[in-house]
C-alpha cells in the first residue's frame, strides 16, 4: 500500500487558509467574541437572585407546575453556594451562542435536504463525518484559526451541535403524510405556503427534538472547550483534573449536570407547548384530509377519527 501523506496535505490546507483568509477568521473571531461577551453581560449584570427569579419564572411558564420551579430554585441556589455562579453563567453564554448559531444553520439546511434529494445526498456524508470525528479533533483547526480562548470553544461546540438540527429537521419534514401535502395542493397552496403552513408545523415535534439535542450537545462540549481556554465550568473541571482537586472537580461537574437538566426540561416543555399549538392550527387541514379519504374510499369506516 502506498504511504499517503495525508498529514502533510492537511497542514498545507490549513496553512493555505491561514495565509489567504486570515482576515475572515479575524472578523469571525471578533463577532463571536462580541456575541459571547454581550450574552454574558446580560446574564451577569443582574443580581444573582434577580436572575434566579427569571429562571424560576421561565420554568413555571414552560411547565405550568410548581415542582420544576422549586427544584430549579434549589439547584441554582446550590450553584451559588458552591461559588460556581460566574462560571455557570460563562458556560450558559457559550451554550446560548453556539446553540443559536447551530439552529440557525441546521434547520434551513435540513429543510433544503428534505426538499432536494441531491442536497440530502451531499449533506449526509458531511454530517456523518462531523458526528463520528472525535471531539478533540475539532479543537485543533479551531485553535489554529482562532487562537486560544473562548472563540475556538464556541466554534468547535457549534460544529459539533449542528448535525442533530439538520438530521431531525429533514426527518420531520420527510415524515409528513403525503396525503396531507396533496390536499394542500388541491386547495391551491404553493410550495412555499405548504412548507410554512403544513410541513413545518407537522414536523415541529421532530424539529424541536433536534433543537433540544443541539442544546444538550453544545453543553456536553463545555468541558472539552475548557481545555483551550474556553472558560466557564469547563475550565473549572480541567483545572481540577490537572491539580487532582477532586472536590472542586465534583462541584464543577455537578454544576454542569444542574444546568443540563434545567435546559433540557425547560426546552422540552416549551417544545411540547409549541407543538400543541401548531397541532391546533393544522387540525382543520387534517380533518379535511380525513373527509377526502372517506369520500374516495367509501369502504373505510366513517368512525375513524381524524389523525391528531
Amino acid at each position: 500500500m502506498p504511504d499517503l501523506p495525508v498529514d502533510a496535505w492537511v497542514e498545507r490546507g490549513v496553512q493555505f487558509l491561514l495565509d489567504n483568509f486570515s482576515g475572515v477568521f479575524d472578523v469571525t473571531s471578533t463577532l463571536i467574541l462580541q456575541l459571547v461577551d454581550a450574552t454574558y453581560f446580560l446574564l451577569i449584570r443582574p443580581h444573582p437572585l434577580v436572575l434566579l427569579g427569571f429562571f424560576i419564572a421561565l420554568a413555571w411558564l414552560a411547565t405550568r407546575r410548581w415542582q420544576p420551579p422549586l427544584v430549579a430554585c434549589l439547584a441554582f441556589l446550590l450553584i451559588q453556594s458552591m461559588a460556581m455562579w460566574t462560571a455557570t453563567m460563562q458556560t450558559l453564554a457559550v451554550v446560548i451562542v453556539a446553540a443559536v448559531v447551530a439552529v440557525a444553520v441546521g434547520i434551513p439546511l435540513g429543510v433544503a435536504a428534505a426538499s432536494s434529494t441531491r442536497v440530502s445526498a451531499g449533506v449526509r456524508p458531511v454530517l456523518d463525518f462531523m458526528q463520528t470525528l472525535p471531539v478533540f479533533v475539532y479543537l485543533l483547526p479551531a485553535v489554529f484559526f482562532f487562537g486560544i480562548g473562548v472563540v475556538p470553544g464556541v466554534v468547535a461546540t457549534t460544529v459539533f451541535a449542528i448535525p442533530p438540527a439538520v438530521r431531525l429537521t429533514e426527518l420531520g419534514i420527510r415524515q409528513v403524510d403525503a396525503e396531507v401535502i396533496e390536499a394542500a395542493h388541491a386547495f391551491g397552496s404553493r410550495s412555499r405556503q405548504i412548507l410554512r403552513d403544513v410541513q413545518l408545523p407537522l414536523a415541529m415535534p421532530t424539529i424541536m427534538a433536534g433543537v433540544n439535542q443541539v442544546i444538550m450537545m453544545a453543553l456536553s462540549m463545555v468541558v472539552i472547550a475548557g481545555m483551550v481556554g474556553g472558560g466557564g465550568l469547563g475550565a473549572v473541571v480541567v483545572e481540577a483534573v490537572t491539580q487532582l482537586d477532586i472536590g472542586r472537580g465534583f462541584e464543577g461537574g455537578l454544576s454542569v449536570v444542574i444546568l443540563a437538566i434545567y435546559l433540557d426540561r425547560v426546552s422540552a416543555a416549551f417544545s411540547d407547548r409549541r407543538v400543541r399549538g401548531l397541532r391546533r392550527r393544522t387540525r382543520p387541514l387534517r380533518s379535511s384530509v380525513a373527509t377526502l379519504e372517506a369520500r374516495n374510499n367509501p369502504l373505510r369506516s366513517s368512525a375513524t377519527p381524524a389523525p391528531e
